[in-house]
């Protein structure tokens, strides 16, 4: 009887121990996670931001798997080994598109990953009810009302996630499905979802319950891809964050249906920087988040030959690598201003190699980045982290604005809604209003692009048509390739 009571309080005191060493992993955890945000908004410490974000999901797992081989009732050693298989292969999955993803394809391969998210949250909402089905006590009514929301939410993120990654690769059309009555029909999935979670929390038994889940399943999923489907491709940076907000959120209430105080606090620190991530990209587009969803904006449609509006600005003039060599090296100060363009034709690398060579000249090179310039928030300021740009050189363009009057030579890069002057010139176009970078305002601009069409959303620039601006057309890599070469 004795061994057996001692036997007893040694159980429990493991089990206080582990439970213990479980949350004080968590709270690390979660600080770490914490710094690693910190550390990514800015590009000096954003090496050890991630590496602060990989120290804490090592911390993280290290610590449910030690928990779950103690208490899993199906028996610990099977649970690890189930938990290590999964981990084995998201892992291999993840360090094979690590290695081969090329940078263009970043933004895609971003908005594939929360609809990774958005189906976790949904099969652990299903799994959940399955084991906790009815609403026999109010804990159990409550734990439905967190079941429904975390489907509901991870559906959206699914289905909107599929949408995001299809138009970024360009396996769809970016141009919005402006269905008559859109907003309505949304509005109207969103009352019935909430009604249907209603129901769920006040219905017993897992029969009773699961159609009232599967109905919310359904409209979830379809709220989601329509609600993608109705936003234009000029508004893809800010879908991009949207998304990952809602992913954050979506594995916010998957912690709240697992019971996971970690998983809550990471969706939450998730959800929250993306939402005001969403705020700062709207900001940069001179857009509203409710105008975003309500879609329209940059349908990516072909434009006119010489200049997406039906407006005449006159001739553009042309010039040559070997010119643009002589221009830079008559200059003092130089700002590049890379856009999409520049990661099309992975022309990072010659660019950061052109602007070593200036600098080695004594010339003041800056880089301007737009808080939209590509395909999702810091697309630009990743490609030239890989291409060796020092952060020093590198400015937002709030930072750079100003400084415009004063430059001898901006060189675009693929660059062209951001630098457009339109948005301040012309009230009646589409991106009116929207904050660009003035470069107009050098005294000399040259834009490498490939041709004369109008950017991703539609838009001509009359920038190309300025008396102070030369038109490099041609292959971005290419182009700059024969500038360093003529520089030498």
């Amino acid at each position: 009887m004795i061994l057996i009571e001692d036997f007893v309080q040694r159980a429990v005191a493991l089990a206080t121990f582990l439970y213990s060493l479980q949350s004080v992993a968590y709270i690390a955890a979660a600080l770490l996670f914490i710094l690693a945000l910190a550390g990514l908004s800015r590009q000096k410490t954003a090496q050890r931001g991630n590496t602060m974000g990989i120290i804490g999901m090592a911390v993280a797992l290290l610590a449910t798997l030690i928990i779950v081989s103690f208490t899993a009732e199906v028996g610990g050693a099977i649970a690890v080994l189930l938990m290590l298989v999964a981990l084995a292969i998201g892992a291999g999955i993840g360090i094979y598109k690590a290695k081969h993803v090329q940078m263009t394809a970043m933004p895609e391969l971003v908005a594939m990953l929360h609809s990774f998210v958005g189906a976790a949250a949904v099969i652990v909402g299903f799994t959940s009810f399955l084991t906790t089905p009815g609403a026999d006590t109010p804990e159990n009514a409550f734990h439905m009302g967190e079941v429904g929301l975390a489907v509901f939410i991870g559906a959206v993120t699914l289905t909107g996630s599929i949408v995001a990654y299809l138009k970024l690769a360009g396996k769809m059309s970016g141009k919005p499905l402006t269905l008559p009555g859109r907003n309505a029909i949304n509005l109207g999935i969103v009352i019935a979802s909430l009604l249907l979670i209603l129901w769920l929390i006040f219905t017993r038994g897992v029969v009773a319950g699961l159609f009232p889940l599967v109905l919310l399943t359904i409209l979830a999923l379809l709220l989601g891809a329509h609600l993608v489907l109705a936003i234009g491709g000029g508004d893809m940076p800010v879908v991009v964050s949207m998304l990952n907000s809602l992913s954050g959120w979506a594995a916010a209430m998957a912690g709240f249906t697992l019971g996971n105080d970690l998983l809550i606090i990471t969706g939450a620190l998730v959800g929250s920087s993306g939402a005001y991530l969403s705020y700062i990209m709207c900001q940069g587009m001179n857009r509203s988040f409710a105008s975003v969803i309500l879609g329209g904006f940059g349908d990516g449609a072909t434009p006119k030959s010489g200049g997406g509006e039906a407006k005449d600005y006159g001739d553009y003039t042309t010039t040559s690598p070997e010119e643009v060599a002589e221009m830079l090296e008559a200059a003092d100060s130089v700002v590049i201003a890379p856009g999409y363009g520049m990661a099309v034709a992975q022309a990072q690398f010659p660019v950061a190699e052109l602007a070593r060579k200036l600098i080695a000249k004594g010339k003041d090179v800056k880089f301007g980045i737009h808080p939209v310039a590509g395909r999702m928030p810091g697309h630009m300021n990743v490609l030239l982290a890989e291409a060796k740009v020092p952060y020093d050189n590198v400015f937002e363009m709030d930072e750079i604005d100003d400084d415009f009057d004063s430059v001898d030579v901006v060189l675009v890069i693929g660059a062209n809604d951001t630098v457009n002057p339109a948005a301040l010139t012309e009230p009646d176009s589409p991106i009116a209003g929207m904050p660009v970078m003035h470069v107009w305002e050098a005294e000399k601009v040259v834009v490498s692009k490939r041709s004369m069409g109008a950017g991703y959303a539609g838009v001509q620039n009359p920038l190309f048509f300025n008396d102070n601006t030369d038109m490099l057309l041609g292959d971005a890599k290419e182009s700059v390739e024969a500038i360093n070469a003529a520089l030498q």
